[in-house]
């Protein structure tokens, strides 16, 4: 009996032996952190919440909000010179999403993917100009490792192109967006956002006005007749913050804020001379002021620094308690205003400045107006202890001001003016380099500089990509400014 049970536990091992060896191994040793498939839902929260953050002060030296007063910001005296491609890191994540997507057949997040494609590279070529397109994120599918770079306008073509087909694919969708933490899963707001950004992209090409092949003016009209677009603050594209680890306000705690980083005394005096209530939410009162008992309401309590002069003079100022910080609300306040990727604020600006210049036949006014208001109405949500400065009745008394009211401009340049100098206030913490390269486009406002050190126009390529992909980047550049000449004054396709 016994030798029968052993036999029988001989024959059962074998047949286990059996069985295993022809298993697949990778089956048996496959990494559950490392799975082959996921839902597009896990990859979009990541990429929203990358998109969608605040990017950080570089934009406001250049575009003279702030000084520094413990070194020289390559920023502020405009002597930058190279910048990454990271954005082609977050590019790989949307190609995945997209792939997933597919593997779904979820149009919505096919559509959101080619939404979040086109905005990183519509930030990759106005950074630089040329740049790998229709061959990049190509390395794993069809093993190019060193993609052509395409021309600027071929860029945005496919750009506009990605957009279109965005809208269209969320045309009638009903379907719930999980893990969107921008719009609650709300497939419509997503098109709203998807064609207002459209329009972001049309305006920001108007030097191509008379571009046959782009058609823009024509592009812009139909897509404001025909499509939905934001209507008001409710649609803006906004990343809320939340008092946890991973979701607070992205300047919280940073040590910029409390060291050498002051306000410009162009973007402080252009505020007070408007008597702009957003001065008191935006700037901190000087030291002196604040101790000579000053309201913070009251305009004299706030100074800057000249971004023109020697940092250790402005240094010399600030300890003397004459200038002012940024309020310390936004570095402070783990839960701070939300931050827009595009607002509806500034699509009543891009309107305006269309309307101006005859693209659609809306009134000027009416969009400026309600830009400026829907910008008071969100500080006044959002901006905590500081709502009574910006209530609707402020608004209103504003528009009224000498500087600010629409009626005053008579040209089209002084109606430009007026609507990019408001446009421009509104970025401040917001819409990242938005406001410098809507000053490379229109002069508007107007940066002050030393001598012959104009507004750069763009940044030098990676050093990377002269070490690993020479032949495409030494194409790009001979082709764009002639050889060798990789200069960040010079001009790329959409500002000629």
């Amino acid at each position: 009996m016994k030798k029968m049970k052993n036999t029988l536990l001989l024959f059962s091992l074998i047949i286990l032996v059996s069985v295993s060896s022809c298993q697949d191994l990778s089956e048996i040793n496959e990494n559950p952190n490392n799975v082959s498939e996921t839902h597009p839902q896990l990859l979009l929260t990541n990429i929203s919440e990358n998109a969608f953050e605040v990017e950080g002060t570089g934009a406001m030296y250049a575009s003279r909000m702030l000084v520094q007063t413990d070194g020289e910001n390559s920023g502020q005296y405009y002597s930058w010179d190279r910048a990454s491609f990271n954005d082609y890191n977050m590019l790989g994540e949307v190609t995945k999403m997209m792939e997933e997507a597919e593997r779904i057949e979820s149009d919505a997040y096919i559509a959101l993917a080619k939404f979040f494609r086109a905005y990183y590279f519509y930030n990759l070529t106005l950074t630089f100009g040329d740049v790998p397109y229709s061959e990049a994120l190509q390395g794993e599918s069809n093993q190019i490792f060193t993609p052509k770079y395409d021309a600027q306008k071929d860029v945005f073509i496919g750009i506009l192109s990605e957009l279109e087909e965005a809208n269209n694919l969320l045309e009638g969708n009903n379907d719930v967006i999980y893990g969107d933490i921008i719009y609650g899963g709300n497939a419509l707001n997503w098109q709203k956002l998807i064609n207002s950004f459209r329009l972001k992209v049309l305006i920001s090409l108007s030097e191509k006005e008379n571009d046959t092949e782009l058609d823009i003016k024509n592009t812009f009209a139909s897509i404001v007749n025909n499509n939905p677009i934001m209507q008001s603050n409710n649609d803006s594209g906004l990343l809320v913050f939340l008092d946890q680890d991973g979701s607070r306000y992205s300047e919280f705690n940073s040590s910029s804020y409390g060291s050498g980083m002051y306000m410009s005394s162009t973007f402080i005096k252009r505020l007070q001379d408007r008597q702009d209530p957003r001065l008191f939410i935006f700037c901190g009162r000087t030291k002196n002021a604040k101790e000579a008992g000053l309201a913070i309401d009251d305009f004299s309590a706030y100074e800057g620094g000249d971004p023109l002069a020697p940092y250790a003079e402005v240094n010399d100022k600030a300890a003397q308690g004459d200038v002012s910080k940024v309020n310390l609300r936004y570095s402070t306040d783990p839960t701070t205003e939300p931050h827009a990727i595009l607002s509806y604020s500034e699509l009543e600006f891009i309107l305006a400045e269309a309307s101006v210049r005859n693209w659609i036949s809306s009134i000027a006014e009416t969009h400026y107006n309600n830009a400026v208001k829907a910008s008071f109405n969100f500080y006044n949500t959002h901006a905590k202890g500081f709502e009574s400065y910006v209530e609707s009745s402020a608004a209103e008394a504003y528009l009224n001001g000498n500087l600010v009211s629409f009626n005053n401009a008579i040209t089209m340049e002084q109606k430009l003016e007026l609507i990019l100098t408001q446009k421009y206030f509104t970025s401040f913490l917001q819409s990242g380099w938005r406001m410098y390269f809507d000053h490379l486009r229109t002069g508007y406002p107007n940066f002050v500089y030393n001598g012959n050190s104009t507004p750069p126009t763009r940044w030098v390529y990676p050093t990377s990509e002269y070490q690993q992909n020479t032949q495409n980047v030494s194409e790009a550049i001979k082709s764009q400014f002639g050889e060798g000449n990789d200069l960040i004054r010079e001009l790329t396709w959409w500002l000629k």
